[in-house]
């Protein structure tokens, strides 16, 4: 891991590669390290940087009050202070949503956006009891023990095609939650609704969506591909929310090509 300090925070981060910037941005109860493989195999092609957004892995906690606005605005002051001039972002689950605030505040500074079993933030995409369910589930967990959270639970995370050592990879990783961070980035989601701005987006966007997605169904899919102007629907049969996990070679050549055909 690498560290930078951005809004008073101490990121970490890693790094690979050199050519068109990807930043990648993980899903909640996460970090950095499940993009373990893209940071390897897109890294050919791309400068490809993964961060532990505040809250996360090796990243210092944010402050109670950040909302997505305050998490986009230190994700700008990430991409100024390394430099990645104007990247492509790829966000999954709640790294969607920030990568919507953040081309929200600073479209400018966003080439592509690729979107991966995406919300509008949940209020934007969740009918409310649903919200509040997921909200007080996220912040049941933050309460718990390191060890005492069965990250099977989360109904929807896992699925049967997600191969053995990824599970396990992503157990740990939700073994090693923050809880100030969880919390944090629990209300950050559940209050979030970028719904509005979803015709605004002028950049080209790639969607990408398992059909056995339970999280993130595939009616927000279609609700995000009606919404955005040149957007591409991608939909992966027979995966879940986690299917950049599940089948990393089929996710990342769609990736792959549609950055490709951006840059000729």
């Amino acid at each position: 891991m690498d560290f930078v300090h951005a809004a008073g925070l101490r990121l970490g981060f890693q790094r690979r590669g050199e050519g068109p910037c990807l930043l990648l941005l993980h899903g909640g109860v996460s970090d950095s390290r499940v993009w373990r493989r893209e940071l390897d195999v897109l890294s050919d092609a791309f400068e490809v940087v993964a961060w532990d957004a505040p809250g996360c892995g090796s990243s210092s906690d944010p402050p109670e009050h950040f909302r997505m606005a305050q998490y986009a605005d230190c994700l700008r002051e990430f991409i100024d202070v390394l430099g990645l001039g104007c990247p492509h972002v790829l966000g999954h689950s709640w790294g969607s949503t920030l990568a919507l605030e953040l081309y929200r505040q600073h479209a400018t500074m966003v080439s592509s956006l690729v979107l991966v079993g995406a919300y509008a933030g949940w209020a934007g995409s969740l009918p409310p009891e649903q919200v509040e369910q997921r909200l007080q589930f996220a912040l049941q967990i933050a309460t718990m023990l390191i060890n005492q959270f069965e990250a099977d639970s989360m109904q929807g995370l896992f699925s049967y095609v997600m191969p053995k050592d990824r599970a396990e990879e992503l157990q740990t990783i939700l073994s090693e939650i923050h809880p100030g961070g969880t919390k944090t980035m629990a209300y950050a989601l559940a209050e979030a609704d970028l719904r509005e701005m979803l015709p605004r987006i002028e950049v080209p966007t790639l969607l990408v969506w398992g059909d056995a997605d339970q999280r993130s169904p595939l009616s927000i899919a279609r609700e995000f591909h009606a919404s955005i102007p040149r957007s591409t629907l991608t939909v992966m049969p027979g995966l879940g929310h986690d299917c950049y996990l599940e089948s990393p070679e089929t996710f990342e050549a769609e990736v792959r090509n549609f950055l490709l055909s951006l840059e000729t």
